[in-house]
């Protein structure tokens, strides 16, 4: 799944509505000349809602809407009648949206499920009518309070991609071609870096029946930790996937020295990516010869599962594909 408008952050100013004001009403009635107080409570505000949408992928939706307000409660009436609650505005998202307050780098919710909902800006209260304050020494009260104000201010949402594969590497390394080889996606191949300048998502078939998800982001400079090139914008992907799919062109000098630059970079990031599961595949092992193919894998950093691939002539795809599942399946036996 190519995503031409693939969109995984924006900022929004929310409020939510505020709470309708009390009544200050008495009874009146032809035989009741002097009725007790029966001010109605105002309404509570609109919240604003987030709710998960498994059809959507993209926060494109959200882009250009900077002021997002619900509406405010109704005012309380005669008869004790209550107001009517605003109504809630509710901003559907992708699966693996974030949200956090402006300046600030703790996560509020994590929208994991279709139909999950989160209250992101509670609205105010309803005021209270002046029924509320009859007393047996005060039966005329006159005060009612007003509704309270709903929750404001700037909020980040963040989308974080759901997949079980992320692919690493550096511009060019081949990993835009790997996925359309593997899954029905369709990415933007050239060959030149930078190709891939969105997150491409595929469905990796293995087996009769099962199959699992790779995402494809842009590749990965040195420095991109701290900013450099695509920066973290899309280093963040990868911090939903169960497995990382390291991968080095087969023309690099140094395999190893490769695979520590771009496992630096994730460390940088976020530390705790270096607990998930790790796979290396050597792309473009075709355009060497066999000679220099011993010599170039006896660089490979031990302790990771590696395989040599061809995207184009097959070599290693099906082995790599039983890798993946193992890594991402350490409990269940082959298919």
């Amino acid at each position: 799944m190519s995503l031409p408008n693939f969109i995984d952050y924006v900022k929004l100013y929310l409020r939510a509505g505020k709470g309708g004001a009390g009544l200050i009403h008495f009874m009146r009635a032809k035989f009741v000349p002097k009725g007790g107080p029966d001010g109605g409570d105002g309404g509570r505000g609109g919240h604003i809602i987030l709710r998960g949408n498994k059809q959507l992928s993209t926060l494109l939706h959200l882009k250009y809407k900077k002021h997002i307000k619900a509406a405010n409660g109704e005012p309380g009436g005669s008869a004790l009648k209550s107001g009517g609650y605003g109504a809630d505005v509710v901003l559907n998202v992708p699966l693996g949206t974030v949200a956090k307050q402006e300046g600030s780098d703790q996560v509020l919710v994590e929208i994991l499920a279709d139909k999950q909902e989160h209250i992101l800006m509670k609205a105010g209260k309803g005021g209270w009518g002046n029924t509320h304050f009859k007393t047996a020494t005060h039966q005329t009260p006159r005060i009612a309070y007003p509704g309270e104000a709903g929750m404001e201010g700037w909020m980040i949402l963040e989308l974080k991609l759901l997949a079980d594969v992320g692919l690493v590497g550096l511009p060019n390394a081949g990993k835009s071609t790997l996925l359309s080889v593997v899954s029905a996606a369709k990415p933007r191949i050239d060959a030149y870096p930078f190709t891939t300048l969105t997150p491409n998502l595929g469905v990796v078939a293995y087996g009769k029946d099962d199959s699992f998800v790779m995402a494809d982001i842009p590749g990965i400079i040195e420095g991109a930790a701290t900013g450099k090139g695509l920066g973290i914008r899309f280093l963040r992907h990868i911090e939903r996937n169960a497995v990382l799919l390291f991968m080095v062109d087969a023309a690099s000098e140094d395999i190893n020295k490769v695979y520590m630059l771009l496992l630096k970079e994730v460390e940088t990031y976020n530390p705790s990516l270096l607990d998930k599961p790790r796979v290396l595949a050597v792309s473009k092992i075709d355009l060497l010869p066999p000679e220099n193919q011993h010599t170039l894998l006896a660089t490979v950093p031990p302790g990771i599962d590696c395989v040599a691939i061809s995207s184009v002539t097959g070599i290693g795809i099906q082995e790599l594909k039983h890798k993946l599942w193992q890594a991402i399946h350490p409990t269940l036996k082959d298919c």
